[in-house]
């Protein structure tokens, strides 16, 4: 069994992931190519593995890493699963950019890896690498299955499934925890247990359909009562979503710093006081990236002087899917797949849907959900066509696709004139010529 990470140099990532395949017997003997264009980072992935391989896997594995463009292939060749965790341009200075020059508009931003104008710039810069993997994979491992796990999921998943030969899937960590923190945080954890649920929309707007406990009795009531009770009551960390269910009726599965940023609703400079009001961390990711590094460099420090790394299996998909697969014991998950077949009946076809699939030894089977209630649908399609037209504006190079991307876009669009969406664009564009000089 050959597993292959691109962007392994996303240590915490890659500790978690391998980790969770060292943990599965089937997968524990596997070769683990570790793949990066970053040699200081790869090395130190590579410590960080090895160590976690001898602390809990006796050795069993086999590590090899490839760095750099020209190795890539070998990275590739003959693996059977490929984990994607790649950030075209990194913290410094893609996403730095990405936040700052929308700020000399007005446009402000929580964490711009999803949608929102952060979001587009980052589907730009990535497409084009995702490509050369495409290319890489059908040429030397044309029956391997890709798990991307890189944002924007939507955007690069779609444009994996759409045009490419690749049998893909993307992975989110929201599903699998919402309703799980959402009855803690409502204090129903008496609930918990045997619960059955529905989950479909969007990667980072999948809508909880239904709720309901092991006796079959619908909980949303409940859920309602307390979620309206608790964004009266005082400030807490996710009371856009809760928002959610009053406006809408159903709650999201991504965070609600996320949701701050897919709508034009919270985040709005004539109205200042929302901020406050649903306790929006303006600038999250950023602060999330500098303390990442703070932390990896006092884990690396660990490691160095002889600690010992541990880990016990997670909830992430990725080595659940790969178990499943290789022994045919079904797995579920919600996964991010082409909408095609129709699987949300009142979403686009072009479009990439989160719906529940079972995993076998076929492979990945995605589930037909029906229609979303209208109002989700409109909400799921106002994200929807900017993510088709970020993929249409890689695939061509064309500004005027960038512009329209960012036009329909509706946080973008409901701050900002067209004059000024177009010229944040060009600014944007100028300031990420390394990366996007096609625009240029």
């Amino acid at each position: 069994m050959k597993i292959t990470f691109m962007g392994a140099g996303s240590t915490v990532f890659v500790k978690n992931v391998i980790g969770d395949c060292m943990c599965a017997p089937v997968l524990q003997n596997s070769e683990f190519a570790l793949y990066d264009i970053d040699g200081e980072r790869l090395k130190e992935s590579e410590l960080l593995i090895s160590a976690m391989n001898h602390t809990i896997n006796e050795d069993r594995a086999k590590i090899t890493t490839h760095l750099g463009v020209e190795n890539r292939r070998e990275a590739l060749r003959g693996a059977d699963f490929v984990v994607n965790a790649i950030q075209v341009g990194g913290y410094d200075p893609c996403t730095i950019i990405d936040f700052e020059v929308p700020k000399k508009y007005g446009l402000r931003q929580t964490i711009a890896d999803t949608l929102g104008i952060g979001g587009i710039m980052r589907g730009l810069r990535t497409i084009p690498v995702m490509a050369d993997f495409a290319e890489d994979m059908e040429a030397v491992c044309p029956d391997a299955w890709f798990l991307n796990y890189t944002n924007p999921m939507a955007i690069l998943t779609g444009f994996m499934t759409r045009f490419t030969r690749v049998k893909t899937v993307g992975l989110c960590h929201s599903v699998q925890v919402c309703s799980d923190r959402l009855l803690k945080s409502l204090d129903m954890e008496d609930r918990l247990e045997g619960r059955r649920e529905l989950i479909a929309g969007i990667n980072h707007m999948a809508w909880l359909l239904d709720i309901r406990d092991k006796d079959g009795n619908d909980l949303y009531p409940e859920i309602k009562r307390r979620a309206l009770a608790k964004n009266a009551s005082g400030k807490h960390t996710d009371m856009v979503r809760f928002d959610y269910i009053r406006r809408l009726g159903y709650y999201c599965t991504e965070s609600s710093e996320h949701n701050a940023e897919y709508n034009p609703f919270y985040i709005k400079s004539r109205y200042p006081e929302l901020i406050e009001q649903f306790n929006i961390p303006l600038d999250e990711y950023p602060r999330r990236c500098v303390n990442q590094i703070a932390r990896w460099q006092k884990d690396k420090e660990n490691i160095l002087n002889g600690g010992s790394v541990e880990h016990t299996r997670s909830r992430e998909y990725a080595s659940h899917i790969m178990e499943a697969i290789v022994t045919g014991a079904p797995y579920k998950i919600g996964g991010n797949v082409s909408n095609q077949a129709g699987l949300i009946d009142n979403l686009p076809r072009e479009a990439c849907v989160e719906v529940p699939c079972l995993v076998d030894n076929y492979g990945i089977a995605p589930t037909a959900v029906g229609s979303l209630p209208t109002q989700l649908a409109a909400m799921n399609s106002s994200n929807i066509y900017p993510q088709l037209l970020t993929i249409e504006a890689a695939l061509n190079r064309k500004k005027e696709l960038v512009y329209q991307a960012a036009m329909m876009e509706p946080h973008t669009a409901a701050e900002l004139s067209i004059d000024d969406i177009v010229s944040l664009c060009d600014d944007l564009l100028e300031a990420h010529k390394d990366w996007l000089p096609e625009y240029c």
